[in-house]
């Protein structure tokens, strides 16, 4: 399939869909974070081997994933395509559904997809090698660095620490829920850093810096502006070349500005527009998203990442120990999940903890983690379930969310 067919805004009727309001998630991961404390130290260093795609054999695990997309289908996303790597690097890819509802075409094996807040870690590790190199330190304020930016109602940058920032604790207000809300209309507009903040600092703060945990996309826009201000370069830039070059990340990418259409083999991503109907939403501006959400990869490539994040690649220890303290998160769909920096803990039914973060964006669903021995999973479904869910509808809304985080769990503990 060409290009321009799969990104085609194609009207596509959903089944027995009669939605009146759509709820307002966005480039956040909040409906999967638990009341829950883990703290670990760092991962050795030293990188697991480079990742390298295998053919896949007729194993349990195989059947297990397989099975696990096949339900998610089952339940309303018109695809679904997952990752699994080994400890040795070598990965197994997985698809199911349709890639493209009008022309039918099949779902491309490890597909580029819209990572949504997968992109806070990227952001993360950007920050953390600053200090690293000594140009930041992690609780100092704010003001240091963005002198008088940072500033409203409740809002003061001479109290927030970059540490309140990554890690979610600054009280900052959000800027993307109203877009969350109006897709249709900002779908193809460009929004700069800058404007993001101003809708931001127009409400007051939800809390004083360091009282408590909330999730907010704000957070990662102000990271952003501070990277761009001490590395004088582009966020898109310093991001490629400190993390994406380095590690050889073919299928990752952070859109420059302007670019709407996605570059690769891809899924293409589904939404709801005012008339209940399904549309091809794979061509957008994911300008609003910036460093809290525009980067777009696949899924094995967001493993290698991942994996690289915690072995050493990417931060000394020092600074993975800091990115691995975590603090309670809301409760969610998953139990004991806790927020460190710009890193998501997840303990596994099975034992043990996961480490990743997961994305929404419009047309996209992602989920990870990343074990102890370098094993690593990603699942992405090509729709938001309240894009296809009415909000009436709360119990269906939630196992269906929670059908996406239990592939992951079961990625690692079912055989």
């Amino acid at each position: 399939m060409s290009m321009n067919q799969q990104e085609s805004q194609n009207t596509v009727e959903p089944a027995a869909i009669q939605p009146s309001r759509r709820r307002g998630v966005i480039i956040a991961t909040t409906s999967v974070l638990a009341v829950g404390a883990l703290v670990a130290g760092a991962w050795g260093a030293g990188a697991w081997s480079d990742a390298a795609p295998v053919e896949k054999e007729a194993t349990a695990k195989n059947s297990v994933i397989q099975e696990h997309l096949d339900d998610l289908v089952d339940l309303g996303f018109p695809a679904a395509l997952a990752s699994f790597t080994n400890p040795d690097g070598e990965h197994e890819d997985y698809v199911a559904g349709v890639g493209n509802l009008t022309t039918d075409e099949p779902v491309p094996v490890d597909g580029e997809v819209r990572m949504g807040s997968n992109t806070k870690t990227f952001t993360s590790v950007a920050v953390l090698q600053l200090v690293e190199d000594g140009q930041v330190a992690l609780d100092e304020p704010i003001d240091t660095y963005l002198p008088g930016l940072v500033t409203g109602d409740g809002v003061d940058g001479t109290r927030i620490t970059v540490r309140h920032l990554l890690q979610q604790m600054s009280g900052l207000p959000e800027y993307a829920d109203e877009i969350a809300m109006d897709f249709e209309k900002v779908q193809s507009v460009y929004t700069s850093p800058r404007d993001l903040l101003d809708i931001a600092l127009s409400k007051p703060a939800g809390f004083a810096a360091g009282e408590r945990w909330e999730y907010s996309n704000t957070n990662y826009l102000v990271l952003g502006l501070l990277i761009e201000r001490v590395a004088e370069r582009p966020l898109f830039e310093v991001i490629t070349e400190r993390i994406i070059e380095p590690l050889g990340l073919e299928h990752t990418y952070f859109p420059t500005v302007g670019e709407k259409t996605l570059r690769g083999e891809h899924p293409s991503g589904y939404h709801i527009n005012s008339d209940g109907d399904f549309y091809d939403v794979s061509a957008l501006d994911p300008s609003w998203g910036w460093a809290a959400g525009q980067i777009v990869a696949s899924p094995s490539d967001l493993n290698e990442f991942t994996r690289a994040v915690l072995d050493g690649r990417l931060l000394g220890e020092e600074m993975t120990t800091e990115m691995q303290k975590t603090v309670p998160a809301e409760e969610g769909l998953w139990p004991g999940a806790g927020y460190g920096l710009g890193l998501q803990s997840y303990p596994l039914s099975c034992g043990g903890v996961i480490w990743g973060h997961g994305g929404d964006i419009h047309g996209f669903q992602t989920r990870n983690g990343v074990a102890s021995d370098g094993t690593a999973f990603t699942v992405a479904v090509t729709a938001l379930p309240w894009a296809f869910i009415a909000e009436e509808d709360e119990p269906r809304m939630m196992d269906t969310y929670k059908a996406v985080t239990d592939a992951v769990d079961a990625a690692f503990c079912e055989d």
